[in-house]
């Protein structure tokens, strides 16, 4: 049976997005297999979309290596987006994922882009706020935190170059401290309302962005009091903008774009 899919990405943080009811009992194998970049359509991760009425949308999303995730910020955007392009749903509903119902706010911007705000609720540390770990052979200071999926921020001087990245990156994803893996944030702060962040997500390795990556690595900046509770973070593929108010829950705002439709015939 042929499969009707769409492509999306959120500031590189790329995804294909299926209509759930198409998707096989195990789709972890399939996952794999739609993502690789050489034998099959290529993107950090499949979406399982499912139309639960006009004011609601599920997904569910495995990573490239075929590993369920609980949310994903770039693909609440990207879910929120291919809704509102179908008509499935207004421009402000809600998008259920694994790790609960997030609220978003979508504004058409061109014909296949637009902007989408969601509120991601609040931030939990999840650790001391100054831990240390050992990873690669380094001593590290690290920031533990979750938005319904697990996070690591470094604070680094400057951004990590490639190859420090490819090292570090899997050494905290993997380490036993984190049971069931970590995304990781390298995260440099450049002012009080300004952080620089590359990232290593957690089933996927390098990506170019990362919604709840940057949430994170603003969440736990202003955590240690360095940016203010309003700030902008620049990821490798664009910037994303977070305000947590004081006792209200985490919004952040960012760009979608819908990229092409095709058929899987595999």
């Amino acid at each position: 049976m042929n499969v009707r899919f769409a492509k999306a990405h959120g500031l590189g943080n790329d995804f294909i997005l299926v209509d759930a009811g198409f998707a096989p009992a195990e789709p972890q194998p399939w996952a794999r297999r739609l993502c690789d970049r050489h034998v099959g359509i290529g993107a950090d991760g499949l979406l399982l979309v499912e139309s639960r009425g006009a004011d609601r949308i599920g997904m569910r999303l495995f990573n490239a290596d075929g590993s369920e995730a609980e949310i994903s910020g770039n693909g609440v955007r990207c879910v929120a987006a291919w809704g509102v392009h179908r008509g499935v749903v207004g421009l402000r509903h809600l998008v259920e994922t694994v790790a609960g119902p997030r609220p978003v706010e979508v504004t058409p911007m061109a014909e296949t882009r637009y902007r989408v705000g969601i509120d991601l609720g609040t931030p939990l540390q999840d650790g001391p706020l100054a831990e240390a770990l050992e990873a690669a052979g380094q001593q590290l200071r690290v920031t533990t935190t979750s938005l319904g999926n697990p996070h690591c921020a470094v604070f680094m001087k400057e951004p990590p170059a490639d190859e420090v990245l490819q090292i570090l990156g899997p050494a905290i994803e993997h380490h036993p401290r984190f049971p069931r893996r970590t995304n990781v944030e390298f995260v440099c702060v450049m002012s009080r309302t300004e952080l620089r962040v590359r990232l290593w997500e957690r089933g996927v390795g390098y990506t170019r962005s990362s919604g709840t990556g940057a949430a994170s690595a603003a969440a736990a900046a202003v955590l240690h009091g360095f940016v203010n509770r309003r700030v902008s973070v620049a990821c490798d593929g664009g910037v994303l903008d977070v305000d947590w108010p004081l006792g209200a829950t985490l919004r952040q705002v960012g760009e979608a774009e819908l990229l092409f439709e095709g058929e899987w015939l595999a």
